[in-house]
């Protein structure tokens, strides 16, 4: 039974598993800060309105059984609860059955998030979490050898990642064989973080070594995580560095610091333990029926790969799909098409009770994305907030604002406490404004010089209105100035 443990992989286990309980921590805590405004009862995409109309088959979730407000944050916060012991390594201490219990729970827990979260939870991080957080289940605690297969489901996870979102940028936009993409990117992603400026001003020569050094990690470098050590400890430094770059360069939710985990796992145990002052048990135990589960587990995930793996290959390959509805193993990508002009959405409110020429209009500020052209972007990675992401998509296309968008301002028009939350901050604070509207607006980056004279760190001219003016007495739909 040897070939089926990885005594070797035990701190690579240890990494890993402290790091997805740190992200399963972070994802069940923005649940309960924005679940409710976002998908409560009476939030902008409610839930039991979704239950309706979609049945268990096609979104398995505990809220199929029962759903209320409370009892969504009661999950959130066993979900808290779980993932921080996990987190604080009380969950090594349990035995076998007892990990696999606790790791499936938070397992569910979140796929019942994500099953009904809708528009709200539609990102390929959502379902990376989910499809490493199953893996998880099968690793075992401190105490037991990890099992070879379980490790190598991590890798074959990490490389499907990698390679699927290489070759969805090779069949995507032409920007990224010209390498000239990420002359656009640092400044159109969807939420720039406090670095973003500096990064969009590098030469346009690194903005191709950048470009470069990417398709050559999710290319060429990402085959080596199929090959034994140290060759896949090589592969995954580079990927654990290329994702430290992108970790300090953007806002992408968990989706960087959780891919840089699955890299940790990988690393060569030989190089860990140099450098992590951390030993393993003298004895290892390794139940057969655990070992035996493990295999189970590779047949099942060969199986289910058939349908990623045609993805990957096919010309038409589609960016983060699930094959199934638990999500067990997916398909990934990022970024096929890069925007080359920023737009957003300014939303404003006024206590002018009949909006004219001469109203004077406030703006909301949003807690991420970008207002204030003198604010500088704030960091909020591995955090996500939803909204924000939404309102980029938004500006790109009205139609993903067609379910929720209208809402959103009434819930503005009633300072709703919590979409209110939601935002950094509200022109009349807690009073109700009598009308609100959305503008659209072009950003870019100002110049070193821009920079310099005004302080500001973005340039904004007005595009059009998108909505309103929207008052309480003339709600309606969705219209525009054109």
């Amino acid at each position: 039974m040897d070939w089926f443990t990885d005594p070797g992989a035990w701190l690579g286990r240890w990494l890993f598993t402290r790091g997805i309980a740190l992200v399963y921590l972070i994802a069940f805590v923005a649940a309960l800060r924005q679940g409710r405004a976002l998908i409560g009862t009476t939030g902008l995409t409610p839930v039991p309105r979704f239950l309706e109309r979609v049945p268990w088959r096609r979104a398995p979730s505990l809220f199929h059984l029962h759903w209320s407000d409370r009892f969504f944050a009661g999950c959130c916060w066993v979900g808290i609860a779980l993932s921080a012991a996990a987190l604080a390594g009380l969950a090594d201490r349990l035995p076998v059955a007892g990990w696999m219990v606790l790791w499936l729970v938070l397992w569910a827990l979140y796929l019942s998030i994500v099953n009904v979260g809708q528009i709200w939870y539609g990102f390929g991080w959502e379902t990376l979490l989910l499809e490493a957080g199953f893996l998880t289940v099968f690793l075992g605690p401190a105490h037991v050898a990890p099992p070879t297969l379980g490790m190598w489901a991590l890798r074959w996870l990490l490389f499907r990642l990698e390679f699927g979102a290489g070759l969805i940028k090779m069949r995507g936009d032409r920007c990224w064989r010209d390498l000239t993409c990420l002359a656009y990117h640092h400044e159109t992603q969807p939420m720039p973080n406090p670095l973003s400026w500096w990064f969009h001003r590098l030469s346009p020569r690194l903005h191709k070594v950048e470009t470069l050094a990417n398709h050559l990690t999710q290319l060429v470098v990402v085959f080596g995580l199929l090959l034994p050590q140290p060759v896949a400890g090589v592969a995954a430094a580079v990927m654990v560095v290329t994702q430290g770059y992108l970790l300090v360069s953007g806002n992408f939710a968990w989706l960087n610091a959780l891919t840089l985990v699955l890299g940790l796992s990988a690393l060569d145990g030989r190089w860990l333990a140099a450098v992590l002052p951390l030993q393993p048990p003298d004895a290892l135990s390794s139940p057969d029926w655990f070992l035996a589960v493990s295999v189970v587990l590779a047949v099942a995930v060969a199986g289910l790969s058939v349908g990623p793996v045609r993805n990957l290959l096919s010309p038409d390959q589609r960016m983060n799909t699930s094959f199934d509805p638990l999500r067990l193993v997916n398909s990934y990508g990022a970024f096929g098409s890069v925007t080359r002009v920023r737009r957003e959405l300014v939303v404003e409110a006024t206590d002018d009770p009949q909006p004219g020429p001469g109203t004077v209009w406030r703006e909301y500020e949003f807690r991420g994305k970008p207002g204030d052209v003198r604010r500088r972007p704030p960091q909020w990675a591995p955090y996500h907030l939803r909204l924000d992401w939404l309102m980029w998509f938004v500006a790109l296309s009205p139609a993903y604002g067609r379910a929720w968008l209208t809402t959103f301002l009434d819930r503005l028009l009633d300072a709703d406490p919590a979409t209110l939350r939601l935002l950094r901050s509200a022109p009349f604070g807690s009073d109700r404004p009598a009308a609100v509207r959305v503008l659209l607006y072009r950003y870019r980056f100002t110049t070193r010089a821009e920079r310099r004279a005004t302080g500001a760190w973005w340039h904004r001219t007005y595009e059009r209105q998108l909505v309103g003016p929207r008052t309480a007495a003339g709600r309606g739909s969705l219209s525009g100035d054109g």
